[in-house]
């Protein structure tokens, strides 16, 4: 199939590892998310990201996860596009052009589906690594930009720890840890679930001792006793931990409850083994209290930011990337 069966509507962001446009597709008239694969050094073929993202989204089919529908080529055959289910929104751009904040309720509702969509990938082994979560309010597809996606298994193997955006790190890849687990996502969904409570970044880092820095000043000073293994790390050494022995969590979020207090200090564990699951935050008494979370089918519509230009330039996005 060609890409000449799509016509691109309009340059909606920048992957990890390609562009993406808001293009229709002339044979169903359907909306769809045209990735561009990004071939800029590639001598031999696909680069093996867009392998693994390709190989791992054909298997996937979750209502939380974005379909890959077809790949197709462009005019060349070193030019290759990902057709994938249209997402209306991603959340760095909601947060920063929405009029208002989210309500708790609101808020529930996109952490219910983000948490289905990752219960999903962990059942299958698979570590997503990013925190690139889009979303489309309506038809619940949250998880996406797999670019850097991985499989797991047992006994774990060392992968690079030069992943997920800064901002939203775990302490054991800052750290140097040789493996990763589920643990780095669920991090990450911590970092996003606070970020949507508090309007603002949780951990708006500008560099990797910085970071550090911003999650001791929050959650304390890690040691043996709450982090077996924690003084082994390779990294350990590179940072002068200040001593701060308070979790400051409660003075952050003065105004929730018990519960959403439980579930973002369960989230927040420093020792990986210890932090919640996907699982465990499903089944979080937080959901099930008022407000409770509001059906992903009575979320507001917002105006399209992204469609507005043919073209954006690079947003406060590009503050996340990778460092």
């Amino acid at each position: 199939m060609s890409v000449k069966e799509f016509e691109k509507l309009n340059r909606i962001g920048e992957g990890t590892y390609g562009i993406v446009y808001r293009a229709r597709d002339t044979r169903s008239d359907d909306i769809v998310a045209l990735k561009k694969v990004r071939m800029d050094k590639e001598k031999d073929g696909i680069p093996i990201s867009s392998l693994r993202e390709i190989t791992l989204l054909l298997k996937l089919r979750h209502p939380n996860i974005v379909e890959l529908k077809e790949v197709v080529v462009g005019s060349h055959l070193e030019s290759l596009f990902l057709v994938m289910s249209y997402c209306e929104q991603d959340l760095a751009s909601l947060l920063e052009n929405m009029p208002t904040p989210f309500s708790e309720a609101q808020v529930k509702c996109i952490a219910l589906q983000l948490l289905r969509g990752l219960d999903y990938l962990h059942l299958n082994f698979i570590l997503h690594r990013s925190e690139t979560f889009t979303v489309r309010l309506h038809i619940s597809d949250l998880c996406s930009d797999f670019g850097l996606a991985r499989c797991y298994g047992i006994p774990l193997q060392p992968m690079t720890p030069r992943v997920v955006t800064l901002w939203y790190r775990a302490p054991e890849l800052l750290l140097g840890t040789k493996t990763q687990t589920t643990a780095l996502d669920m991090w990450a969904v911590g970092c996003i679930l606070a970020e949507l409570l508090a309007h603002k970044p949780l951990l708006p880092g500008g560099s990797e001792i910085q970071q550090v820095d911003l999650i001791v000043q929050l959650l304390g000073t890690p040691n043996e006793n709450i982090w077996p293994g924690f003084t082994r790390l390779p990294l350990v050494g590179q940072y002068s931990l200040r001593k701060q022995p308070y979790n400051n969590l409660k003075n952050k979020f003065t105004w929730l409850s018990d519960a959403g207090l439980r579930l973002l200090n369960l989230l927040f564990m420093y020792n990986p083994l210890r932090r919640a699951t996907a699982k465990d935050c499903l089944e979080s008494s937080y959901f099930k209290e008022k407000p409770l979370p509001c059906e992903a089918d009575l979320m507001p519509t917002f105006p399209h930011h992204r469609n507005k230009r043919a073209a954006p330039a690079v947003e406060s996005q590009s503050k996340r990337n990778k460092v």
